[in-house]
């Protein structure tokens, strides 16, 4: 049996609310189901968890919504407030409650990324923040992609880097090393030790401390060319001047190069809110970074609090700023400020300015915001002209939130796959892309069969559909509202056969795009839709033809790669899979394997001196 909500049985409500310590700690709002509806922090708990349940009238809509909901309140106590900040951002991020303000992962914005769980660092660009490693160091995201890419290319100009993960020769280093851009990593001809000094170098660019490095650099050039070392005292001196050059490029200049600071704000309509939060070093501006929330989820207060906890909860003690300039007051701002002053050893001060050239940062940074929420609106408009324009086209009776699109891609018959891509509100969604081998026995080298393999893939992808009841579909995420495939009237006549079996031929809405004339077809209609070239819709349809041709042929050229490397092996007799994947990881490619010694075949693991022996004779016959 279901609880009723605190609100309706006081005497539970009040009991709870004394048995909630007055000390700093982390909460948890539960509904009937045992859900997390919201988690919050406080320096006492139970003044914080009381004041929701009092005039909860004027509280705003969404925290009124979420009071009513409430069954059980759940608390952990810890010893400082800095310790329930960090707690409760990482407890956000892993339960991701429906009333908390939760800031986007906006594939545009690239993260940078240091693997310092690896003896030699990587440095490398990424979309996606992957937290595997706590080591690992992600800087971002930056807005100026183009910004980010040049000053990792003039990095690795001025210091030497390790450039790819795997080596590409197995007993001598590659031309990075011979050309001074490599240390020689792959050869171990630098120490891990010496290797990750470089890197706390590069890293100090990144957290906006350039002119602490040159400051740096300076004496250990002076003293290079005091020992006569020309050539490390050279190679000093273009790395000072690279990165003066860097620091010149910067466009906006502040009069005020003693104090580093950060100034956050942020613009939203009805759906989203753009936030950016710019980082100023020494009178320069170092970085400018982007984050994106749900403007319901919050107000503005709320919203900057969730940004700035999230940016600084990982941020080293030298990347923290003495001043942060907001524009209105942060709900929690005294946590927030004695927690960062704690992590920089130093006092860190909020301010929200009125005047002067603080207040012009703080409005130069709303303006960014305002830009970057006026783009992601003509977005999301050409987003709906699109949609709303499809679904007239094709007569359906909603916009279609979810598109799949299916194609098939082989040479021949040979190495055939398919691909299913997705479109959510005309926008794709790559996480919820699949790949597929063709299992068709009829579908082989030599003998290529579209119909049969995209009807194999449709009837794959809806056959735990078959027979179950339409009711049970209502609200489930996995039911696309139309399904596009890549051909003419036999591929759609394939696919509807298919579905017809299944008993789901009414319940889906198909449409076919043929590559030739780029026409439109319709199950059981001979002739195409009546389409122009310009139209929004069409162009959508289009969009997601490419996309999923795209996807296809990479993966069909995976495919095919694996198998060309494989094929040799294969004729060895005793050598199976597992022991082909230890010599390819080994040698990285038939030609080094080729080449090398039965002595060192028979070093890689589960290949004896005897099977090395077969190996060697095979390729040296």
């Amino acid at each position: 049996m279901d609880r009723p909500p605190l609100l309706k049985t006081l005497d539970r409500l009040e009991a709870r609310l004394q048995e909630i310590p007055s000390e700093p700690g982390v909460y948890f709002m539960k509904d009937a189901q045992d859900c997390i509806l919201y988690i919050g922090k406080s320096k006492k708990l139970r003044t914080r968890v009381r004041s929701y349940f009092r005039q909860i009238q004027d509280h705003p809509p969404r925290i009124e919504l979420m009071v009513r909901q409430i069954v059980e309140i759940e608390f952990i106590v810890t010893d400082t407030e800095a310790e329930a900040l960090a707690l409760e951002a990482n407890l956000i991020k892993q339960h991701q409650p429906h009333f908390n303000v939760l800031l986007k992962d906006d594939k545009k914005y690239p993260y940078l990324c240091i693997t310092w769980s690896e003896d030699y660092p990587r440095i490398f660009i990424t979309r996606k923040r992957r937290l595997g490693q706590a080591q690992d160091k992600y800087y971002g995201p930056y807005v100026d992609t183009y910004a980010l890419r040049q000053t990792l290319r003039l990095v690795k100009r001025l210091f030497p880097l390790r450039q790819r993960p795997k080596p590409v020769f197995k007993d001598r280093p590659c031309l990075n090393y011979d050309i001074g851009r490599c240390p020689g990593v792959c050869q171990g001809l630098i120490s891990p030790q010496d290797y990750r000094k470089v890197m706390q170098r590069v890293a100090m660019i990144f957290q906006g401390r350039t002119q602490e490095l040159i400051h740096t650099l300076q004496p250990q050039m002076d003293a290079a060319a005091a020992a006569l070392q020309f050539e490390v005292a050279a190679r000093i001196r273009d790395q000072i001047a690279g990165l003066e050059k860097l620091g010149a490029d910067q466009k906006v200049a502040l009069p005020d190069d003693t104090v580093s600071r950060d100034a956050i704000a942020l613009a939203a309509d009805d759906h989203v809110a753009c936030v950016q939060l710019f980082q100023v070093r020494a009178g320069r501006l170092v970085g400018r970074l982007g984050y994106i929330a749900d403007s319901q989820t919050g107000s503005v207060g709320d919203i900057l609090q969730r940004v700035l906890e999230e940016h600084y909860i990982s941020a080293a003690a030298v990347e923290i700023p003495a001043e942060i300039l907001v524009p209105t007051p942060l709900p929690d701002a005294d946590i927030l400020v004695r927690a960062l002053s704690d992590r920089r050893g130093r006092k860190v001060t909020l301010i929200c300015p009125q005047r002067q050239r603080k207040a012009e940062l703080l409005e130069m940074v709303e303006r960014n915001a305002i830009h970057e929420l006026t783009r992601m609106q003509r977005v999301r408009d050409r987003n709906l002209q699109a949609l709303q324009d499809l679904a007239d086209l094709l007569h359906l009776p909603h916009l279609p939130h979810r598109i799949e699109g299916y194609d098939i891609s082989h040479i021949q018959g040979s190495d055939a796959v398919a691909s299913r891509v997705v479109f959510m509100d005309g926008v794709p969604a790559k996480q919820l892309y699949r790949r597929y081998k063709i299992k068709n026995p009829a579908v082989r080298p030599g003998h290529s069969d579209d119909f049969a393999s995209m009807a194999e893939v449709i009837g794959r992808r809806f056959r735990d559909y078959s027979g179950a009841d339409p009711k049970a579909r209502v609200g489930d995420a996995d039911w696309p509202d139309l399904i596009m495939i890549d051909g003419g009237k036999g591929q759609l006549s394939a696919v509807m056969s298919t579905l017809d079996q299944l008993n789901l031929q009414d319940r889906l809405q198909v449409v076919s795009l043929a590559k030739q004339r780029e026409e439109i077809f319709r199950p059981g209609a001979s002739l195409p839709l009546e389409t122009r070239a310009e139209q929004p819709g069409v162009q959508l349809i289009r969009r997601l033809r490419d996309e999923a041709h795209r996807f296809a042929v990479s993966f069909h050229r995976q495919q095919r790669s694996e198998r060309m490397r494989r094929s040799r092996l294969d004729e060895i007799p005793g050598l199976g899979h597992h022991r082909q994947r230890e010599l390819l990881a080994t040698f990285r490619s038939i030609d080094y394997l080729r080449d090398a010694s039965p002595e060192q075949l028979a070093q890689v693991s589960g290949i004896g001196p005897k099977l090395a022996q077969q190996i060697y004779d095979y390729f040296h016959p």
